[in-house]
């Protein structure tokens, strides 16, 4: 049997093959909590994450009826509804990876940052300057706003469209971006003032095709880049992934 499980703290989300039965699931599911005692809620994933939030569907199968998770990752606590907040437990490297590069001082943008994971973690680990995250979904935005106050870090909230909310300047990006077709690079270029890092999502075969992009938008821009790398930071589907590229914006 293939099971596929996400842990986000205090909730289990647990995937089926489409084959099993409910009951089957249930046992399985409070089998899983006699287990893990720190998990207290076993909710089956529906579907897939869709739409521009990315928001999923999840079933209660065992434990406390609640949708609300409390995770806790690079030493800072998060809580979001895991229906209507995009969270994902495979980033938390990739957190930590973001917050060692940034240094003391820079202003950071944090361009579709959902409950704040990536500003948060920055904040707290860094002496950074400015921290701005800045999110679409309402729900989000809520939960963001919570977290900065319980993780006690000064990152400023703004609730909108990055093409309508994102001013100034900033040092560093983190275009933590859905899997969407819009790059919103043509936003980032024209704030920044430093490097990018930039998310795609690409088979390995096709990669090149997220540098070509890249290159494009920065000649639409008037912007002199070298990209530095292209790196893996994680897989979402058979011989997919997820490709950060860090950009220097001269």
């Amino acid at each position: 049997m293939r099971l596929g499980i996400d842990i986000l703290g205090n909730v289990a989300i647990l995937k089926f093959d489409r084959d099993k039965k409910v009951g089957e699931k249930k046992k399985i599911a409070k089998d899983f909590l006699k287990r893990h005692k720190s998990v207290r809620t076993i909710l089956e994933k529906e579907g897939k994450f869709s739409g521009r939030l990315r928001t999923q569907k999840t079933r209660w199968l065992a434990g406390e009826k609640t949708k609300e998770a409390l995770y806790k990752e690079n030493g800072c606590l998060f809580r979001f509804n895991v229906d209507t907040c995009y969270f994902s437990p495979r980033l938390s490297t990739e957190r930590d990876k973001m917050a060692k590069m940034v240094k003391k001082n820079e202003s950071v943008l944090v361009m579709f940052g959902g409950v704040a994971p990536f500003a948060i973690i920055i904040a707290k680990h860094t002496k950074a300057g400015k921290i701005t995250s800045v999110e679409l979904g309402r729900e989000c935005s809520k939960y963001a706003k919570m977290n900065v106050k319980r993780n006690k870090v000064n990152v400023e909230i703004i609730q909108g469209d990055v093409r309508k909310k994102v001013k100034g300047k900033y040092d560093r990006i983190v275009m933590a971006r859905p899997n969407l077709k819009d790059s919103f690079l043509d936003v980032a270029f024209k704030v920044c003032k430093g490097m990018i890092h930039y998310y795609g999502f690409y088979r390995e075969i096709d990669k090149q095709e997220m540098i070509d992009i890249i290159n494009q938008e920065s000649r639409k821009a008037g912007k002199k880049i070298r990209i530095l790398r292209v790196v893996k930071a994680g897989e979402i589907g058979s011989r997919k992934y997820r490709y950060r590229a860090d950009i220097r914006v001269n």
